[in-house]
């Protein structure tokens, strides 16, 4: 809260606070709620992405950490992560056989070397640099909480918190439903895929599933529980670009 503040502004900042306090309590139990809640302020806003499985993981990780579970919320952080890299070499890598990285790595069911995970899906283009390099950090992370190091016993609380940021910044710039990534155009207050990036492996694998095909006359009618749209519009039967998609969206 800031002094300058006005006083409606500062009274409604208190109930939302109060509010925020009293959903947490309900959640996670009354014990200790002053470091529930300082923990709970440490891990920042949650990341929503394109794929169920990282939201439904990332909250149990985040759950564990609120109520002090800190090795666990680190393990699961980098486990995590380590899901994520095989889910992607898994699907991805039948659309580059004929890189030299394939041979390398066709055979194998999981991967647990994550630098060879990371350069690979790097060089194929499927991993955005931001990313890749998030990754490589938290296999650090990742190393120092699975093979024994005797400090982890006493550090378990600040690398948890550290890998839970690194694992929500890899969500937030590789699997984002909106953002700036490459293969995303924006019209205000909405994300299309880009036509361009419709054949590309990441998209076409893990975007284009989780996505709603729609046109540009369609009509949003409820987001929540779930997403209602109406699209029952005639079109005409031809191809457009992204740009005119924008202009007949605009136009209505």
């Amino acid at each position: 809260m800031q002094d300058h503040w006005d006083r409606r502004v500062k009274e409604l900042h208190a109930r939302n606070k109060e509010n925020t306090i009293r959903q947490l309590m309900q959640q996670y139990g009354e014990q200790n709620i002053e470091t529930k809640v300082k923990n709970f302020q440490e891990l920042q806003i949650k990341p929503f992405s394109i794929a169920a499985f990282h939201n439904k993981f990332l909250e149990q990780i985040r759950n564990s950490y609120v109520i002090g579970s800190y090795y666990p919320a680190l393990t699961g952080a980098c486990a995590l992560g380590e899901r994520i890299l095989n889910h992607m070499m898994i699907i991805l890598r039948d659309y580059h056989k004929n890189s030299p990285e394939y041979k390398k790595i066709y055979g194998k069911n999981s991967f647990d070397y994550w630098p060879l995970a990371i350069d690979t899906l790097e060089s194929w283009g499927e991993l955005l640099p931001d990313a890749a390099e998030k990754f490589r950090e938290l296999n650090k992370k990742r190393n120092r909480a699975i093979h024994f190091n005797p400090e982890t016993d006493h550090d378990d609380k600040p690398l948890a918190l550290a890998a839970i940021h690194l694992i929500q910044a890899i969500v937030a710039t590789q699997f984002a439903a909106f953002g700036n990534q490459p293969w995303y155009f924006c019209i205000p207050g909405e994300i299309y895929i880009k036509k361009s990036w419709e054949n590309h492996p990441v998209v076409k694998e893990i975007f284009i599933p989780n996505s709603i095909l729609v046109g540009p006359k369609h009509i949003i009618e409820g987001l929540l529980p779930q997403i209602i749209i109406n699209d029952n519009f005639d079109y005409e039967e031809k191809e457009i670009t992204d740009q005119d998609y924008c202009e007949l969206r605009k136009n209505g």
